[in-house]
């Protein structure tokens, strides 16, 4: 076997700004081509952002949950195809139609992606990859976490009947994920927690589960001294307005804290919920939301901010934790998921679900001053040692390596 590898990788939908799995696939395949490998991605969009040396192959669909107006009808000019036609169809039910639309379009590439040593899916789990482990292909999987921890957290938060029907409805796909996840001989994901929780929601069997942390670009996240800090000025990622996020609980406990500020970093154009959360707690004037950051824009909040928070329910890994880390920013996390496997001491750790252990949490941070940002530091020492793309390449091609000797 050839020490240099031709990868694909797989992923129904690489939103650089949004989400973890545009920012994993762009830097994993940064890292794997500059370690020797070729690697070309199919995408569905919207498209990630990759390095030139990447081949892109663009899947195109119809992106009906697009910002700003998602769960859009089409044009008619827009439906070229049967796939155009059955996404539609599946989204008139209330599914998310992504990944199974994905899978229904990778169909006229597997031709192509049998040319490859390996292909590396990023949690689309469609049956097209089905179809080529049944052929003998080594197929990979990342799956960051079991979703079916996200349908959980919101059924449990849904406010009626319908809206759990509903919700039933759109998670519709797992299933096949779930069945297409249980036939690899190999699933990557990125905690022990994870792993764990792959094994029991799922069905995995643990032998086949393999721990790859995921990194941060410790160049780009990295303290920015000459930027001063605001005093009471607290900060949180949140890419999605969902349960699991916990988003709820950090501005209840803003409100317990009248001298904080509160910036939200991420899109949050369509949410219901957070514009009458921030009028029920009186936080307008106290409470900004940016909409969807660059990196850098990103690094320039952490570089103002006194407290960064992770509030979340769960977290399969949590990359806001990790660059919150390498930006040197004292950080407070809930005990969600693998949040404390990934902090470590190096952050306040704190009940999740309640806002008074939050606010209790964050103003022992901001009352220790000096103390808390030594422990910033020391907390991006652990993000440079243990989180970087570089190691996260290196271990996922020991395992593309292994599955490939397996399949032979």
């Amino acid at each position: 076997m050839s020490d240099r590898l031709r990868v694909a990788v797989t992923l129904y939908r690489g939103n650089p700004h949004s989400g973890g799995q545009g920012v994993y696939t762009a830097f994993l395949t940064r890292e794997l081509v500059r370690l020797g490998h070729r690697v070309e991605v199919f995408s569905g969009p919207p498209y990630p952002q990759l390095d030139p040396r990447v081949v892109l192959h663009k899947i195109p669909g119809l992106d009906l949950l697009r910002e700003p107006d998602p769960f859009r009808i089409p044009k008619l000019s827009e439906l070229h195809n049967i796939e155009d036609l059955l996404e539609v169809g599946l989204m008139g039910t209330g599914a998310f139609p992504d990944p199974k639309g994905f899978g229904w379009r990778l169909r006229r590439h597997l031709h192509e992606l049998r040319g490859f040593d390996v292909i590396h899916d990023n949690q689309s789990l469609n049956w097209s990859l089905a179809r080529l482990v049944d052929q003998g292909m080594p197929v990979v999987a990342s799956i960051h976490h079991p979703i079916s921890i996200d349908r959980r957290l919101a059924l449990e938060a849904a406010p009626s009947l319908h809206a759990r029907l509903g919700l039933h409805r759109f998670y519709s796909f797992i299933p096949m994920q779930v069945a297409v996840a249980r036939k690899l001989a190999r699933v990557l994901t990125v905690s022990a927690s994870s792993a764990g929780d792959l094994s029991r929601e799922l069905g995995i069997d643990r032998r086949r589960i393999a721990i790859v942390p995921i990194g941060v670009d410790t160049d780009l996240y990295a303290p920015h001294p000459e930027i001063q800090r605001e005093p009471n000025l607290v900060c949180t990622t949140a890419s999605a307005d969902v349960p699991l996020k916990g988003l709820r609980y950090l501005i209840e406990a803003i409100s317990l804290l009248p001298h904080t500020q509160l910036i939200i970093m991420g899109p949050h154009q369509n949410s219901t919920e957070l514009p009458s959360l921030l009028d029920r707690f009186g936080l307008r004037d106290r409470v900004t939301v940016t909409g969807a950051l660059s990196r850098e824009e990103m690094v320039a909040v952490y570089a103002r901010a006194s407290v960064a928070v992770v509030p979340s329910l769960y977290e399969g890994f949590s990359l806001p934790a990790v660059e919150a880390m390498a930006c040197a920013v004292p950080l407070v996390a809930s005990r969600g998921g693998a949040l404390p496997e990934v902090v470590g001491d190096a952050g306040a750790m704190t009940m999740p679900g309640s806002a008074r252990a939050l606010a209790e949490a964050i103003e022992a941070v901001l009352a220790a001053g000096p103390l808390a940002f030594e422990r910033a530091l020391y907390a991006r020492e652990r993000a440079i040692a243990r989180f970087s793309w570089r190691q996260t390449a290196l271990t996922s091609v020991t395992h593309y390596q292994a599955l490939i000797e397996m399949t032979k």
